[in-house]
C-alpha cells in the first residue's frame, strides 16, 4: 500500500489532538507526519500511536514534501499557510469556517457528497461540527422523500470552543460546588449550570453566525439552495457531544418504519429508537464514537410530511478530526 507523508497543523489543540489520534486509530497509511503548532509549542511531544513526535514551528516552508496538511488552528491560520501548502504540492483538508462558503472549495462529508472531494483545487473544507452531523440523517430524507424546510435546534458542547472552554466548564463546575465564583472568559456568561443562546457573533439579521454557518453549509452539501432552514444554536454545559432537535417538512409522505429503515442502512448512522424503554441518544453515550446516532422519531402533528427526530454526535470525531480523515481516505482509496 502507498503511503503519505501527513501534516496536522494545530497539532496541540483539542481537535488537533483528535486528528493525530483519529489517523492511528484508522491505520491511516502514513508515512511520515509532521504536528505543527505555533512557536510556543515547540519542545512539546505528542504520541502517535507508539511514537512520540516532536511538535514543530508552522512556517511557510513546513510542507515540503507534505501529501495532505490536515489544518485545525483558527481561520486565520489557514487563510495564512494553506496557499504554502497548495504551492507546494499537498492537499488541504481544512477545519475551519474560512474556505466552506468560497466557490470552487469543495464542502465534502464523505457519507454524503463525496464525489465532491475529487473537484478539489488544492483545498477541501470539512463543515462546521453541527452541520457535519445533521447532513447524514438528512441525506436519507432529501434522496428519498424530498425536503422542503428544516429547523434544527442545537445543544452544543463545551469542546466546540477548545480546551479553553473544556477548562471553563471544570472550573466554573468546582467553585459553583464550593460556593465560589469564576466569572465567564471564554463564553458571553456562566456555562456551568446554565443554556446560552449564542455560539458567535450575531449578524445583522439577528441570526449567530453559527446559525448562518449551519444554514448555508447544508445547502451546499446537499447542492440544494431551494431548502427552507432556520436554526438556534445553544451552548450547554457538556464537555463532548452536540444534541440537536431537527424537524423536517418532507416533500411526500413517509412511514416512521421505513424511515428508521432507511436511517439504519445508511453509513455513519445508528439508529436509538425505543422510547418504551428510554432508548434514544445521549452526547455522554456518544463520546469516543465515530456514528452519528439518530432516535425519537415521530410525526411533526402540526404540519403535513413533518418529521421530528434527535441527533447527536461526538462534535470532536464527526464534526471535525474524523471527517477530516475519511476526506483524505476518499482520496486514496479512488
Amino acid at each position: 500500500m502507498k503511503k503519505y507523508k501527513v501534516a496536522v497543523v494545530g497539532a496541540t489543540g483539542v481537535v488537533g489532538k483528535e486528528i493525530t489520534d483519529t489517523l492511528y486509530q484508522r491505520k491511516f497509511p502514513v508515512d511520515s507526519i509532521k504536528l505543527l503548532a505555533s512557536k510556543n509549542s515547540v519542545g512539546q511531544c505528542l504520541p502517535f500511536g507508539n511514537d512520540e513526535i516532536d511538535v514543530e514551528e508552522l512556517v511557510e516552508t513546513s510542507f515540503n514534501d507534505v501529501d495532505y496538511a490536515l489544518f485545525s488552528a483558527g481561520g486565520s491560520i489557514s487563510e495564512k499557510f494553506c496557499p504554502f501548502a497548495v504551492k507546494s504540492g499537498a492537499v488541504c483538508i481544512d477545519n475551519t469556517s474560512h474556505f466552506r462558503m468560497v466557490d470552487g472549495v469543495p464542502l465534502v462529508v464523505p457519507e454524503v457528497n463525496p464525489e465532491s472531494a475529487f473537484s478539489h483545487k488544492g483545498i477541501i473544507a470539512n463543515p462546521n461540527c453541527s452541520t457535519a452531523q445533521l447532513v447524514l440523517p438528512l441525506k436519507v430524507l432529501h434522496d428519498h422523500y424530498g425536503i422542503e424546510r428544516i429547523v434544527v435546534s442545537t445543544y452544543q458542547s463545551v469542546s466546540g470552543a477548545g480546551k479553553e472552554g473544556i477548562t471553563e466548564l471544570e472550573q466554573q463546575s468546582r467553585a459553583n460546588l464550593s460556593g465560589q465564583d469564576i466569572p465567564p472568559s471564554v463564553f458571553q456568561h456562566h456555562i456551568a449550570y446554565n443554556v446560552i443562546p449564542q455560539i458567535d457573533v450575531f449578524q445583522d439579521n439577528g441570526y449567530t453566525k453559527e446559525e448562518m454557518k449551519m444554514i448555508n453549509e447544508t445547502k451546499k452539501i446537499l447542492n440544494d439552495d431551494s431548502i427552507k432552514m432556520t436554526a438556534t444554536t445553544v451552548r450547554v454545559p457538556v464537555f463532548v457531544g452536540h444534541s440537536e432537535s431537527v424537524n423536517v417538512q418532507l416533500k411526500s409522505a413517509f412511514k416512521l418504519d421505513d424511515v428508521r429503515q432507511l436511517m439504519s442502512d445508511m453509513s455513519g448512522v445508528t439508529v436509538q429508537d425505543d422510547p418504551a424503554n428510554s432508548v434514544y441518544p445521549t452526547p455522554r453515550d456518544s463520546a469516543g464514537k465515530d456514528d452519528v446516532f439518530v432516535g425519537r422519531f415521530r410525526h411533526d402533528l402540526s404540519i403535513e410530511n413533518g418529521l421530528e427526530f434527535w441527533c447527536v454526535s461526538d462534535n470532536l470525531r464527526k464534526g471535525a478530526a474524523l471527517n477530516a480523515v475519511q476526506i483524505a481516505e476518499t482520496l486514496i482509496n479512488v
